[in-house]
């Protein structure tokens, strides 16, 4: 099932990070995993747990998380690489009891959930917010969603659709409240997004005291201090506001246990379920839920197998208490169209810097020049390729050559992003770059991802490859390669330059399943909206 590397070799050991190598990796593992290193028994005592932070094909590196090194050392082949897990019902149900049990979660949480209680304004702390802001560079819509944030007394939501500034709004939010006297808590599903948002905070304003309570395996790109806990900031001690970042489950342990805070700051909100953001909810008395319900919904695995789950944003939408963000700093004005028209009620506008954005290629000529022509900011490639499911070879290459003919016309690796439905297909991909470029920093710099991993980042170019190319299979994995949140996450990651691979025969799954007809009307509404280029099997000849 592709889930296992077997006669894997310890290469290396040092501080606490694995080096491992094996001659064949068909896995599905991708950075991020838990996996568990072992000798044919994944719960010996021996085994040794790792989060895994490098896939090479053949080569991976890993974080240690659990286990003694000795036994790797003195026996560095024939291990076994599987599928680790953590058991988070736990932490749930701690929360979920507390909720109950508790003053604040009877009285505020649950009243808040239920609809039976609802949010106030203090007109007076929003017009003081509103004189603030008008000092700095926000939009109208951004400075509109901190004023209303600030002024709540017990809860807000603001919507924002890709590239409006959601975390330079969520920083000046933090700075109104701090200015306050208040205790600001920071919190998403992901590292990576509190991360975002902790670093934004002191390019705002450098005074506020801000840091983030985890593992130091965590820290990658953090740039304010961590602390294993929060005794060891020693922000208990301030006498005035400050901001502690941290995930929702550290506030069930010992890092922030028992650490009260004024107001609760949820990042990506539509990413976090019910439980979790109830277990976020009793650090404090007043939430600011930021998200977009138009984007990837909460996934939870539950007995092996993936399921979307309703997220806090969506239950909590559409009761008034809410704000949007219509101004994209990302998307040129021909990449805004398709998602504003479809998602956002045909508000959502590029800024006007953002509008004219256009590719910048340097004088080089190459055979896909045609394909990468600025002037054409989104474009369809139909390679006409037939009967393919989870991966495609023609696609995997053409992709490649794509990605060489930029990097050839001075596009910086870290500027172009692949985006993949499946696995697979990100691992074909990467491979064949690897043994093209022939350059391991230049491959590392280049990002060959899942959607679901692309929700948050955006690239000059974003490059996405379909895969599918069987109707019959496509009408059978619709509701997951073509849903619309997908499409909308996929389609909004780049800034200038939008090119989709894929092949005409994907558009006819509801020749097999008409009850998708809806669904495949979007993709066929999503690809009428680009150029439409045909290279049958990619051959230019």
């Amino acid at each position: 099932m592709g889930w296992t590397i077997e006669g894997l070799r310890v290469v290396g050991f040092d501080k606490d990070i694995a080096r491992l190598a094996c001659a064949t990796n068909n896995s599905r593992f991708r950075e991020g995993d838990l996996v568990v290193l072992h000798r044919g028994n994944p719960q010996d005592e021996n085994a040794l747990h790792f989060d895994l932070f490098y896939d090479g094909e053949t080569e991976l590196e890993a974080g240690l998380i659990k286990g003694n090194p000795y036994f790797v050392n003195a026996q560095p082949d024939g291990w076994i690489l599987d599928q680790d897990w953590f058991d988070s019902s736990p932490f749930y149900l701690s929360a979920l009891d507390t909720v109950a049990d508790s003053q604040r979660g009877r009285s505020i949480i649950l009243p808040l959930l239920q609809g039976s209680l609802t949010p106030k304004v203090d007109f007076a702390r929003y017009e003081r917010a509103r004189e603030f802001l008008n000092g700095t560079h926000l939009n109208e819509s951004q400075r509109e969603s901190v004023a209303q944030a600030y002024a709540t007394d017990l809860l807000h939501l603001i919507q924002g659709p890709p590239g409006t500034g959601k975390t330079l709004m969520l920083a000046h939010l933090a700075q109104l409240l701090v200015q306050d006297g208040l205790r600001v808590f920071v919190t998403a599903l992901t590292h990576r997004a509190i991360h975002n948002a902790l670093n934004k905070i002191p390019k705002v304003d450098e005074s506020i005291p801000v840091c983030k309570i985890g593992e130091e395996r965590h820290v990658g790109d953090l740039l304010v201090p961590n602390f294993e806990s929060f005794d060891q900031s020693r922000f208990g001690e301030k006498s005035g506001g400050y901001v502690v970042g941290a995930t929702p489950f550290a506030l069930q342990s010992q890092r922030l246990d028992n650490v009260e805070f004024d107001a609760v700051l949820f990042d990506e909100a539509s990413q976090i379920t019910l439980p979790l953001a109830i277990m976020g909810m009793l650090a404090g008395s007043k939430y600011i839920f930021i998200g977009d319900e138009n984007q990837l919904p909460p996934i939870t695995v539950l007995a092996a197998e993936e399921a979307t789950q309703p997220s806090i944003f969506s239950f909590l939408a559409g009761r008034g208490q809410e704000t949007t963000l219509n101004i994209t700093y990302r998307l040129n004005d021909i990449l805004t169209v398709w998602p504003s028209q479809t998602f956002y009620r045909n508000e959502l506008k590029p800024s006007a810097e953002a509008a004219t954005r256009r590719l910048n290629l340097s004088p080089e000529a190459t055979r896909w020049d045609f394909v990468l022509d600025p002037t054409s900011p989104a474009v369809f490639l139909d390679l006409c390729h037939s009967n393919t499911t989870v991966r495609s070879r023609i696609e995997a290459e053409v992709i490649c050559e794509l990605v060489l003919s930029l990097l050839t016309r001075e596009v910086a690796p870290e500027e172009i992003g692949v985006v993949v439905s499946y696995r697979a297909q990100s691992r074909l991909i990467r491979s064949l770059l690897r043994r093209i470029l022939m350059d391991d920093d230049v491959t590392k710099r280049l990002v060959v991802d899942t959607v679901e991993r692309m929700q948050g980042q955006e690239r000059e170019v974003i490059l996405v490859s379909f895969a599918t190319a069987s109707p019959r299979f496509a009408a059978r994995m619709a509701d997951f390669l073509f849903q619309p949140q997908r499409l909308n996450v996929a389609v909004t990651r780049p800034r200038s330059k939008l090119i989709l691979v894929g092949s005409h025969h994907m558009l006819k799954a509801d020749d097999y399943d008409p009850e998708h007809k809806e669904t495949m009307d979007l993709l066929r509404d999503l690809i009428a909206s680009c150029q439409h280029i045909t290279v049958p099997n990619g051959d230019l000849s």
